[in-house]
């Protein structure tokens, strides 16, 4: 094989988020699967958490941000205490609607600062001073070769795969253009590679990258005709959100088996001109969940259905100089769904009186939540992914 074969190949396996085991299971007879199915939208960089919901009868809040506070009678309030910012106006409407659940002051003890470290902890549901190199949803992956009785997928609408979807034995599957990745592994190049097997057994460098290419294309086709067989018709925003979120829900209107799904938008870290940003990016952010859940409902996928959006920290409470915000600790976390056993403000605004350093204290331990997905939401216990057990929330 030619040098630039080689690299042909093992580039797009790297794309293809080399995944050897996870794919095989779409080749097999998979059960019935129980519980709901979780998508997750992860807000990146770092979301200023009192700007989305503003706690516009707290003085101090005004005080801390004498340019950056969102006026009280520009507020969508939900509550005498807190209201979302303007530009979320899909989001007020869906919570409006009994299809929101909001936890405030959502972190962990001992926070850290690093927009990588601190969503390496997320993402792994690690504490602040263990490191782990497989997440808690490819933990859960992992789970199934243990003997469960149920197979999981998790499909990332990405070019790249997230730490929280790697697992030790299998992985999630990253495709951002399941058309794309489905006409590259068409090419003639491919298909006469799956036939030559023999280099293979030749050459055990490429040993890896033949079972893993092969592993690709049968996960490629897969999702590829998923897409095709009842894409989503309904109207999302022309962003890359909207475009990921309407391809999800057509994978989920076509009966896709994957039972996690992740996505991301970025540009949330707001050191600088953060109205702007955050003007722009919510209006992306509250139109693409009202389409995605609004289009769910409608084909009746939505009772069955968990989002939760998240980010890896908030800001700290007082502006900077440069009209934003810098890297603080604890922020809210929005639960979206259509069968919520409790919806709407589940707990209390964040605590201005007491603060460690400038910084918010954190509430609620983010791992709460995921084993509440896990518990309540997919129905596979917790603590088997989590390594020690933490009291599930009724919001599901």
């Amino acid at each position: 094989m030619k040098r630039r074969q080689f690299l042909q190949l093992s580039g797009l396996t790297t794309t293809a988020a080399l995944i050897p085991g996870f794919l095989k299971a779409f080749e097999t007879n998979l059960s019935a699967l129980s519980g709901k199915r979780i998508v997750i939208v992860q807000l990146s960089g770092g979301n200023d958490g009192l700007n989305t919901l503003v706690p516009f009868s707290n003085n101090i809040y005004y005080e801390a941000r004498p340019r950056l506070a969102i006026a009280a009678d520009q507020v969508l309030k939900i509550s005498d205490d807190a209201g979302f910012h303007p530009a979320l106006l899909g989001m007020k409407y869906l919570y409006d609607e009994g299809m929101m659940s909001i936890y405030n002051s959502v972190g962990y003890p001992n926070p850290d600062r690093s927009h990588f470290r601190s969503m390496d902890i997320w993402h792994t549901a690690s504490n602040s001073d263990e490191y782990l190199n497989t997440g808690w949803i490819g933990r859960l992956l992992d789970s199934n070769c243990k003997g469960t009785e149920h197979a999981w997928f998790a499909i990332e609408a990405d070019d790249t795969l997230s730490l929280a979807m790697k697992g030790s034995r299998r992985s999630g599957f990253a495709v951002k253009d399941p058309k794309r990745l489905h006409a590259a592994l068409s090419d003639p190049f491919y298909q006469q590679v799956q036939v030559g097997k023999q280099a293979s057994e030749q050459e055990s460098e490429l040993s890896f990258l033949y079972k893993t290419l092969a592993s690709t294309t049968s996960g490629a086709d897969y999702i590829y005709e998923k897409s095709q067989a009842k894409p989503s018709s309904a109207s999302y925003p022309q962003h890359e959100l909207g475009k990921s979120l309407k391809e999800i829900s057509g994978l989920i209107q076509a009966g896709s088996e994957s039972r996690i799904y992740y996505t991301s938008i970025s540009g949330f870290d707001t050191h600088v001109r953060q109205a702007e940003t955050q003007q722009r990016l919510f209006q992306v952010v509250g139109d693409s969940l009202k389409s995605f859940c609004m289009d769910l409902k409608a084909s009746g996928n939505f009772n069955d259905t968990v989002v939760m959006v998240f980010s890896e920290f908030g800001r700290r409470v007082k502006q900077n100089a440069s009209n934003g915000t810098d890297h603080g600790t604890a922020n809210s976390v929005f639960l979206l769904g259509g069968n919520l056993k409790n919806a709407g403000l589940r707990n209390a605004m964040p605590d201005l009186t007491k603060l460690d350093d400038g910084d918010l204290i954190h509430q609620l331990d983010f791992r709460r939540i995921y084993a509440s997905l896990l518990d309540q939401g997919i129905g596979f216990d917790s603590t088997q992914i989590l390594g020690r057990k933490f009291d599930s929330l009724d919001f599901i």
